[in-house]
């Protein structure tokens, strides 16, 4: 179906948010994704699946894309596609890292790798608009600052009544921070995350051995299997 670029937002040196309109796509639940296909003037074509970062429903629909400089897709939807420019997209898809408001007052756990935020920055944004009181925490590993998506918006989700954002940097941490750099641990996921006898819904998303990683942590830790959700994503090649 046909998508048109009405607006971006650069998120960092290498990430950059389209914002879509695309009339003939369906409405989307939050922690879906959508297929992008471009197509060289030699007829040569190209697609690649972005998670959207859009509230459910939303239009126009989001998604941020990390730049791969070997990449086919991403280059070109960080650097060169201009307002205006049309695309084509297939969705939304998939049913399983998803969240939906009516789902109950069930807290809702997120864990995030990198560029893995942006399905679960859709949840944030649909607990937002549906007005939902469902308990909220996102755990958010980066390497540094200058990689963090969001950060405005997630600075004032985190001041909203029931959510909790907590960042955790592997690099380098901001300036004048005390906080040593590390790698999101065990010890972390005890303190930040919301304890397995509260029962949370968690949807875990990154680079696949981060989820793997954070899944069998979990585990450990006495959250049942069944109410872990996962999804893995990064360059294609």
């Amino acid at each position: 179906m046909p998508a048109t670029l009405v607006d971006d937002h650069v998120e960092t040196a290498s990430a950059r948010t389209l914002r879509l309109s695309a009339p003939d796509l369906g409405p989307a639940l939050a922690g879906q994704h959508v297929d992008i296909r471009l197509t060289a003037a030699d007829g040569y074509t190209a697609q690649r699946s972005y998670s959207l970062s859009s509230a459910a429903g939303a239009d126009p629909i989001e998604v941020t894309v990390e730049r791969f400089d070997d990449g086919e897709v991403s280059p070109y939807l960080v650097d060169e596609l201009e307002v205006g420019d049309a695309i084509e997209v297939r969705g939304p898809v998939g049913g399983w890292l998803v969240w939906r408001p009516e789902a109950g007052s069930r807290p809702v756990q997120l864990i995030a790798g990198g560029s893995g935020v942006a399905p679960l920055m859709a949840m944030l944004r649909t607990r937002q608009a549906a007005g939902s009181t469902t308990p909220f925490r996102l755990l958010y590993g980066v390497t540094d600052p200058d990689r963090l998506y969001y950060t405005e918006e997630l600075a004032h989700l985190a001041e909203a009544e029931g959510v909790t954002v907590d960042i955790r940097y592997s690099r380098r941490v901001p300036e004048g921070s005390t906080a040593v750099p590390h790698r999101i641990t065990p010890d972390d996921l005890a303190a930040l995350v919301t304890p397995p006898e509260a029962d949370p819904s968690v949807f875990v998303c990154g680079p696949t051995g981060f989820v793997e990683a954070i899944a069998d942590a979990l585990v450990a830790l006495g959250h049942p299997e069944h109410r872990i959700r996962t999804e893995r994503f990064g360059p294609t090649g």
